[in-house]
Order: C-alpha cells, then sequence, then structure tokens
C-alpha cells in the first residue's frame, strides 16, 4: 500500500477540515473546534505552511498535521523560537494503525532539515514520549501562571537549544485558541453530528490540570 506524506493544496482543504471533524468530534469536548481551529490558522502570521503535511494512503487523504509559532521568554527577556504542532488528525477508520506516527516523525524530522530550534507541544505524554518529548519542566518551561505541567512537552531539535533557561514562559500561537465566534455557523457546512459528553473529555480535563511533579 503506497503511503504518501506531502504539502496540503488548497483543493484539499475542507477535506481536511472534515476529517480533522470526525477524528475530534467529542473527544475533548462535546463537539469540538479543531476543524475551525485549522481553517483559522491558514490565514494566520503564525501559521508555518511549509510544515503543514497530508498523509496519502493508495492516493486518499486520510490525515494531517499543522505547525505554528511558539515562544518562549525567559525572566531577562531573552526569546527563544519555538515551533507546535496540532492538531494532528487521521480518518478514524485508520486510526492506531501507525499513521499519525508516520506523519509525527516526518514533520520532525523536516523541522530539523529547516533549522527549528525546538517543538513545544501540549498533549498527553505516553503520545509523545516516543518521538523524544520530555515535560517542559525540564528546561524550565512554565505555562503564564507559573505552573509546569506533565501535559506540556518540549523536544529540542539543535543540541544545547534550551538549557540556558532559567525561568521562561512558553507562548503559543492565539491562533491555537479560535474562539467560539463563527463555529456554529462555520460547522453547519459539515454534516450534522450529536454532541455528547463522554468519559475521555473528564479524563482529559484531569491530564491537562496535572502538575509535573518529576524531578529532571
Amino acid at each position: 500500500m503506497k503511503i504518501t506524506i506531502r504539502n496540503e493544496k488548497e483543493e484539499e482543504r475542507f477535506l481536511v477540515e472534515k476529517i480533522t471533524r470526525d477524528a475530534f468530534w467529542n473527544l475533548y469536548t462535546p463537539g469540538c473546534n479543531e476543524h475551525f481551529l485549522i481553517h483559522k490558522l491558514r490565514n494566520h502570521k503564525d501559521f508555518i505552511p511549509e510544515l503543514c503535511f497530508v498523509l496519502e494512503r493508495a492516493g486518499e487523504v486520510i490525515g494531517s498535521i499543522f505547525y505554528s509559532h511558539s515562544k518562549v521568554v525567559d525572566l531577562d527577556g531573552t526569546e527563544y523560537k519555538t515551533i507546535t504542532f496540532g492538531p494532528v488528525s487521521i480518518r478514524p477508520d485508520f486510526h492506531r494503525q501507525g499513521f499519525g506516527r508516520m506523519l509525527i516523525s516526518h514533520s520532525i524530522d523536516q523541522a530539523k532539515l529547516q533549522d527549528y530550534g525546538a517543538i513545544i507541544i501540549g498533549g498527553f505524554p505516553y503520545h509523545y514520549k516516543p518521538y523524544g518529548f520530555v515535560g517542559a519542566k525540564k528546561y524550565n518551561i512554565a505555562l503564564e501562571d507559573g505552573n509546569y505541567y506533565t501535559g506540556i512537552m518540549a523536544l529540542p531539535l539543535k543540541d544545547n537549544y534550551l538549557d540556558d533557561i532559567k525561568k521562561g514562559v512558553v507562548y503559543f500561537s492565539e491562533a491555537l485558541e479560535p474562539g467560539e465566534s463563527g463555529l456554529d455557523i462555520f460547522d453547519a457546512k459539515f454534516p450534522q453530528l450529536k454532541k455528547e459528553v463522554k468519559e475521555c473529555q473528564g479524563v482529559f480535563e484531569q491530564a491537562v490540570a496535572e502538575i509535573d511533579k518529576m524531578d529532571y
């Protein structure tokens, strides 16, 4: 089965949004906004089009990954340019078959080739440890509230890139918080799906609030 990973084409945008919607529907909240997020991200200054990839299986697009600019600001005002991926979407009927891993691995390799310094992400640690991500606490990187969370992870792409940070704060792109304004109108373009409360949403809420207590 031929697998191709390449940059997204403009004519594929609605398809990619639909796949993203199907992948995230009712996963973290009733409904989702990830498809709206990528729709708005593409026109944002923080969007990184050269790291926006789709995965084709036998000529059919079944997944995608998006990247945006982020940064870490240290106590003395020093800024470290970083990048962030997400959402990563695989069509539900192809979940747990390794396609997400292919997309993430490919994008990390490309980010290294394009000379980016580090990737900072949010998510479940067990998903991302296999790629070399560790708690951002290891590099003294917190959220704006000053706390270190297990779900905020870092992967330096250059040797020692994050090693000199004393007390850094990560700032993700505002594009990753698209808000609710316009979501319902945008969502009406897609087939109707039922919003439901599910156990996995509570698991996610607990995970994002977990403080990192590890001693790195």
